[in-house]
């Protein structure tokens, strides 16, 4: 299988656009920024240039895993030590019957939606606890990996 990279890229930005507007002090910002105890003279210091260039290289990254939790062909092709060319005219006949199976937004949303309740509001949640934050900051940020999770995997897995 062949990397999408416009796939990714898309998935990466999805995550800046959804955080734009789930951050936004009309949705959650306001309550967010009273969990974290974060101010507007604290956010004015900020590095913003430095801030989005990193998180949309860590949105990538996150796009490139969700490829291998939502696009089970991956799995597939795992099984022939990831090259078709030397798998046996089984796996040919497999693809052919399934490689297009479960390619679909719908599918890919549902992985991410799981990846995102079982791995990052665990890793949210933890960190959290440690810095002595409250369920509302767990939940508001949980929130956005959820939903974000959930579109990026929609896109990763359902862009062919």
């Amino acid at each position: 299988m062949e990397i999408n990279f416009l796939a990714l890229l898309a998935a990466a930005v999805s995550a800046l656009i959804i955080g734009a507007i789930w951050y936004n002090p009309k949705v959650f910002g306001t309550a967010w920024m009273k969990a974290a105890d974060m101010t507007e003279e604290k956010m004015q210091g900020a590095n913003m240039a430095k801030i989005f260039i990193l998180a949309f290289i860590f949105a990538f990254l996150l796009a490139f895993a969700l490829q291998f939790i939502t696009i089970h062909q991956t799995g597939a092709l795992g099984m022939v030590g990831g090259d078709p060319s030397l798998a046996k005219p089984s796996f040919e006949a497999f693809m052919a019957d399934y490689g297009t199976a479960f390619r679909t937004f719908k599918h890919g949303a549902l992985h991410g939606t799981i990846a995102g309740f079982f791995i990052a509001l665990p890793i949210l949640g933890t960190n959290a606890l440690f810095e002595r934050k409250g369920a509302k900051y767990i939940f508001i940020n949980a929130g956005y990996w959820i939903v974000t999770m959930a579109i990026m995997g929609g896109i990763v897995c359902g862009w062919q």
